[in-house]
């Protein structure tokens, strides 16, 4: 639009210099036209936006070009550019003002051009103006409808973005808080347990009471040793090693017999086969957050560990001969709320189930299932 302006403006100066070659009105052509495309130069320096500045600029401009047509008439035409420069300068209602003024010094430029009345004349600078406005309000309309879809997909982004840190920071605390209560909580309720035996053994049973003590140590050994690995995210010691579900969880029945009265013995049925790392994990949490309950709450003699292999899944049963619950107390057993639930929420991020069968006097059964996709596992 900017070089048609000045191809017209050339043009203008150059059809007015040929056919009126010495006329009296020739400087004041030339200087005028020169201080056009001068002016017109310095608009896009002023912005777009209708300020006190670019609506003065436009004014001028406006001006020296009126005063250009009334003495040279065939300066008409350099008013399509100055359509555009109009409508993206005033508001819509002021734009179309100024468009129907320029329309109406382009008529009557044609007119005085003309040697009689031409109704082409009359209709067709008003067309041409109506098509260059209608197109160029078009397209804002169109930039604008673009702009505010824009602004839609990046607010979008952005919420969908802060969506996803919340739902991140939530997993990363439910993560902290399950391996918390896994581990640390479940060693310093053990090493508790411990000291207050060593306590009452002190006087009557001092070397009774220095084993407590020792074995309280090794619990706190091991809990710091766990703590560093769930802060880095790894795996369990016991599986860290190299070790199988199965020997972990031998390993885990041998240390929860070693630390109580609790005999606790170890079932694998089925052909063990291969799992995926995150289901180890999960099992062997569930099955330490179980024996600590047993250990603490149920009041049982024994206690056993059911590992089942079954193709499509895999199942851990926790039983034992305590005291047992009544259905409606199963997630209050642990006495803090958190056993429970943090067990089904392992089992429910792996797509399995979490059940739990209890009786006052008839002690209870917990049992995970997980189901396993083959190619998974075989990897």
């Amino acid at each position: 639009m900017h070089a048609a302006f000045f191809l017209l403006l050339g043009a203008s100066l150059a059809r007015f210099l040929i056919r009126h070659p010495g006329d009296g009105r020739t400087p004041w052509i030339v200087a005028l036209s020169a201080a056009l495309a001068l002016l017109y130069v310095l608009g896009p320096a002023l912005g777009s936006r209708p300020t006190p500045r670019r609506l003065g600029w436009l004014g001028v401009v406006v001006a020296v070009w009126m005063v250009l047509v009334v003495l040279a008439p065939s300066f008409a035409w350099c008013a399509v550019p100055l359509f555009y420069t109009g409508l993206r300068t005033l508001p819509t209602r002021a734009a179309l003002v100024l468009v129907a003024l320029l329309t109406a010094f382009v008529v009557a430029a044609q007119l005085m051009l003309a040697e009689g009345v031409d109704p082409n004349l009359v209709v067709a600078p008003p067309a041409v103006a109506a098509v260059a406005t209608a197109v160029f309000v078009h397209m804002q309309r169109q930039a604008d409808r673009q702009r505010h879809l824009i602004d839609d997909l990046l607010r979008t982004r952005r919420e969908l973005a802060a969506t996803e840190r919340r739902e991140g920071t939530l997993a990363e605390r439910q993560r902290l808080s399950m391996e918390i209560h896994d581990t640390l909580a479940q060693g310093l309720s053990s090493q508790q347990m411990l000291l207050q035996a060593s306590e009452r053994l002190w006087e009557s049973d001092p070397a009774a009471a220095r084993r407590h003590v020792r074995t309280a140590e090794s619990i706190a050994e091991r809990n710091l040793a766990e703590a560093r690995r769930f802060v880095h995210d790894l795996a369990p010691a016991e599986l860290a090693a190299g070790g199988s579900l199965p020997q972990a969880l031998r390993a885990l029945a041998a240390r929860a017999a070693a630390e109580s009265s609790l005999d606790v013995r170890l079932h694998v049925d089925g052909v063990p086969v291969a799992l995926p790392d995150r289901v180890e994990s999960a099992l062997l949490r569930i099955a330490q957050g179980a024996l600590a309950n047993v250990r603490e709450h149920a009041g049982a003699r024994t206690a056993a560990l059911t590992l089942t292999y079954l193709g499509d899944q895999i199942v851990l049963d926790v039983a034992d001969d305590g005291r047992g619950f009544a259905a409606a107390g199963a997630e209050s057993r642990d006495g803090r709320g958190h056993g429970l639930p943090a067990m089904r929420a392992r089992v429910r991020q792996l797509g399995g189930t979490l059940t739990v069968e209890s009786a006052p006097g008839e002690g209870a059964v917990l049992s995970a299932a997980i189901p396993l996709d083959p190619l998974e596992g075989a990897r």
